[in-house]
């Protein structure tokens, strides 16, 4: 049963309650940092006179099959807390970008098993064109760079599929989006 807020949250306690939502898919890491939380802010009612919570959230890709669920996940935990005038808005422009993973979202992939491409990737590989050499992706069991691409799709359509040449092992990379 949810608690009665005894004053308003700060968008600060927000966003560390947010942090403890796990992506559905890799429950590893939070939405927050996977960057799927964009924006949240309080907004005035003259009507009403109770604010309103506007959670902005963009999914990793427009056809993303767990928005669904991460949207129900994030409403779960705010009305657990008391929040009871909430919404959450999809943004799809502009679109999410691995760029938008955290530090420690990032490491928290890697220590999963998931290559993180390197920051400002995505930048990167959207100003190079087709020009570009392809990354060297690095192996998250051995940290060798003998890795090959098996599948352009690997568990998600967000993520490759490699393996290692020398330890052997398969495992997802976050492809550049």
């Amino acid at each position: 049963m949810p608690t009665e807020l005894s004053s308003q949250p700060t968008t600060n306690q927000i966003w560390a309650w947010l942090v403890a939502v796990p992506d559905p898919e890799i429950p590893v890491i939070s939405v927050v940092e996977l960057g799927i939380v964009r924006d949240l802010q309080w907004l005035a009612d003259a009507c009403e006179g109770e604010p309103e919570l506007l959670v902005a959230i963009t999914p990793t890709y427009s056809g993303c099959p767990a928005t669904d669920v991460i949207a129900g996940d994030i409403e779960q935990a705010l009305r657990a807390r008391g929040i009871q005038r909430l919404r959450l808005e999809n943004r799809l422009t502009p679109p999410w970008t691995t760029d938008w993973i955290t530090a420690s979202g990032r490491r928290k992939l890697r220590d999963y098993g998931i290559v993180p491409p390197a920051e400002r990737a995505a930048a990167s590989a959207r100003s190079a064109g087709s020009n570009r050499l392809p990354p060297v992706i690095e192996c998250p069991r051995c940290g060798s760079t003998a890795t090959v691409k098996i599948s352009e799709f690997g568990s998600t359509p967000c993520k490759a599929q490699y393996r290692c040449g020398d330890c052997l092992e398969p495992f997802d990379y976050f492809k550049c989006l």
